[in-house]
């Protein structure tokens, strides 16, 4: 589905047809969830910010006036309703994310597992989950959504400098931990 198709959907949601909106859900109900899983960090909260951000969408669907991409504004709602469920379930992230990586590390070296997780899919995204949330939503946003710099401006509030910064360390440290998964991998297998 193209940006037209896009504006197609949604001026038929604003016009009350409800059977419209699973098009758009369909469309961006993972990439809503991934951004909501790198900011808290816990699947089933992610699915209840995904549900949520769907449910803003359609009752804030007249306020969308086709300036920008529709994806844009959905993940800016996705990425305001993730951080206000982080600020008001206080959860400490980098704590989470570190218990997570443990964990999966672990899980990841395990013998028995080790054919299972030679995919190169499953270390980017294990090294991208290490990351600290910004960093791997900022990733997630540029390579893997292909978003451009300004419209990760509109989504996250971060000035342009400062996504640029962030890009560039996160790609240091997403280097940096490829490295290592690897070669605890090859540890493991010979």
């Amino acid at each position: 589905m193209s940006s037209e198709e896009d504006f197609i959907y949604i001026e038929k949601i604003q016009q009350g047809d409800f059977e419209a909106l699973s098009y758009i859900v369909d469309k961006y109900k993972d990439m809503v969830y991934n951004i909501a899983l790198k900011i808290v960090k816990n699947k089933i909260e992610a699915e209840d910010i995904a549900q949520e951000s769907f449910i803003k969408v359609y009752q804030q669907i007249h306020a969308f006036k086709k300036e920008s991409k529709f994806s844009t504004w959905l993940y800016t709602i996705t990425y305001r309703t993730a951080l206000y469920d982080l600020r008001k379930n206080k959860i400490n992230t980098q704590t989470i994310v570190n218990e997570d990586h443990e964990k999966l590390k672990s899980s990841a070296i395990s013998q028995e597992e080790s054919l299972q997780y030679k995919d190169k899919q499953y270390f980017v995204k294990l090294a991208i989950d290490s990351l600290p949330s910004i960093e791997g939503l900022l990733i997630t946003l540029f390579y893997i959504d292909e978003n451009s710099i300004e419209e990760i401006h509109v989504i996250t509030g971060l000035s342009k400098a400062n996504i640029k910064i962030k890009l560039f360390r996160a790609r240091k440290k997403l280097r940096k931990q490829l490295n290592d998964l690897l070669k605890d991998e090859l540890k493991n297998i010979l």
